[in-house]
């Protein structure tokens, strides 16, 4: 049950960017009662913050932890990060709805983002009240993904059905009656990446008549982020939607110093009207799935079509010089190097941890014929991909329109570090040694201004009658010192966590209890 608590003594921010000032903190019955002098307060367990910053628990735009509730354990890798909410289901990435033959697929093709549980056949209501009666640990609001509405109506081929459009529609508005906040894209990966611009409109719409959100991984983060933006500004427009670009960024070589234009881009967006707003995680690599890395036309067909033809040396032939052009639809293979990219997640475990430079020399071959064989052994297979380049992670950084977004993946095998301290890096190595953001604008960014683009009402701010998700931590220990190749270290410097009124991290350690909810627009 909710308790009543003083946070005393701590230097409090709203969220909303305002200068944090000392002041009591107290919680009752779920909600925040006061800010200010709370002495009158009887029969309080009183926390002494003194020293401690006392903030609104931070929101995460962009997690791929949608079945993380279904894992046996309680798994409180957010909480101990001063998370309290999450939105999952981005990238186009939901597992809901389906039926048998697209729940097949998802467990074949991106099994481990869904914690390599057999994802149930089911509609979008249903999948919710599966994971609330589990009991998340923190709270989650869910998007409906594009890829899964494609996969239920028009199985994993490239060419849409008759009436496929229409059926996925339909299922968008049982997703948004049952709940979902929004729906969101992954137009680098399949199916998703076989969409044109109309069919994504015509999604739009549906989720603009709900008034939701459109969170889109683009078609291009490279050499053409700028079209991409486009892209996703119209599609944005013709459904009337308020739009989140997930993880910004500028990624490969030849995209390099084009921070400042993607920002650019958003900024005209607003100024003709559409309520475009951006995510970042502070780190220079990314995460995604292998296949990644190939032209999209390697995966037409789904798993078994895919791993068929990428055994077919003539076929790799043609392959290798789309992914060697690198232009829009040819993968992500042209924008890093063999040397940059670290198998995380792969059925053969020998291979995880090494780069795709060191696997291919052990096994006498070149990059791109590894990254060949490695993806028809496991299709599934996870990396952590360096591409990015520091300033422009700290000219997106500094945009007040850019709000933080883990990108995590489920807590199990070797992740990239954001899964585990995001939020802390960001504040101790951004905000407190380099002043790349002050505390309040960093706070502001990992809480009111997610929680406002996905209709998350009462969260994210620290205000009289805001739900009492609440984190504190010390400003001079934040920070985690997970590394790429060693990620799942504890974070350092989150005090304690309420959520929901109740205390859930204390001391710094997780109390055990699940006190998350599932949150429905």
């Amino acid at each position: 049950m909710s308790e009543t608590l003083v946070l005393r003594g701590g230097t409090v921010f709203d969220g909303l960017g305002s200068p944090g000032v000392v002041a009591d903190v107290l919680i009752a019955d779920g909600m925040v009662r006061a800010v200010g002098d709370t002495s009158d307060a009887v029969g309080a367990r009183v926390l002494d913050c003194a020293g401690l910053h006392v903030t609104p628990g931070f929101v995460d735009a962009h997690s791929h932890s949608d079945m993380v509730p279904l894992m046996d354990d309680a798994q409180p890798f957010k909480l101990l990060q001063g998370v309290t909410t999450e939105v999952a289901g981005n990238c186009g990435f939901s597992f809901a709805p389906l039926d048998e033959a697209s729940a097949a697929v998802v467990q074949e093709m991106y099994g481990e983002l869904g914690c390599d549980i057999p994802p149930p056949p089911g509609s979008f209501a249903d999948f919710l009240d599966l994971v609330e009666r589990h009991g998340p640990t923190n709270h989650l609001a869910y998007l409906v993904g594009h890829h899964t509405l494609r996969l239920t109506a028009n199985g994993a081929g490239d060419e849409l059905r008759p009436g496929a459009v229409e059926h996925m529609r339909r299922l968008a508005a049982e997703a948004f009656e049952a709940g979902a906040v929004g729906f969101s894209t992954g137009l680098i990966y399949p199916p998703g990446c076989f969409a044109d611009q109309a069919e994504l409109e015509a999604i739009a719409r549906v989720a603009g008549a709900y008034g939701r959100t459109y969170a889109t991984h683009m078609r291009d983060e490279g050499r053409f982020v700028e079209d991409a933006i486009d892209e996703a500004v119209a599609i944005a427009r013709a459904g009337g939607v308020r739009l989140q670009i997930s993880h910004c960024k500028a990624a490969g070589r030849a995209a390099h110093g084009k921070g400042t234009a993607l920002l650019e881009r958003i900024q005209a967006a607003r100024l003709v009207g559409v309520d475009v707003m951006g995510d970042q995680y502070p780190y220079l690599a990314g995460g995604t799935v292998l296949l990644a890395l190939l032209p999209n036309r390697a995966a037409e067909g789904g798993a078994a079509a895919m791993t068929a033809r990428l055994a077919d040396p003539a076929y790799r032939v043609g392959l290798r010089a789309d992914a060697e052009r690198g232009d829009p639809g040819d993968g992500m293979w042209a924008n890093t190097t063999a040397a940059q990219v670290i198998v995380t997640g792969h059925r053969d475990p020998d291979v995880v941890g090494r780069t795709v430079a060191d696997l291919a020399a052990q096994r006498g071959a070149d990059g791109f014929d590894t990254l060949c064989d490695l993806v028809g052994e496991d299709p599934a297979a996870m990396i952590v991909v360096e591409m990015m380049a520091e300033p422009d992670v700290r000219t997106i950084m500094a945009s007040p329109l850019v709000g933080i977004g883990s990108d995590n993946g489920p807590p199990m095998g070797l992740q990239h570090p954001r899964t585990y301290g995001c939020f802390p890096r960001l504040l101790g190595r951004y905000v407190r040694d380099e002043n790349v953001l002050t505390w309040e604008e960093a706070i502001r960014k990992a809480t009111s201004l997610i929680a406002r683009q996905f209709g998350l009402s009462g969260r994210g701010v620290l205000l009289p009658g805001a739900h009492a998700d609440v984190t504190v931590f010390d400003p001079e220990r934040i920070g985690h010192a997970g590394s790429y190749t060693d990620p799942a270290v504890s974070p350092d410097g989150v005090e304690t966590v309420v959520l929901g009124g109740r205390m859930v991290v204390d001391g710094g350690g997780f109390t055990g209890e699940r006190a998350g909810r599932v949150l429905r627009a």
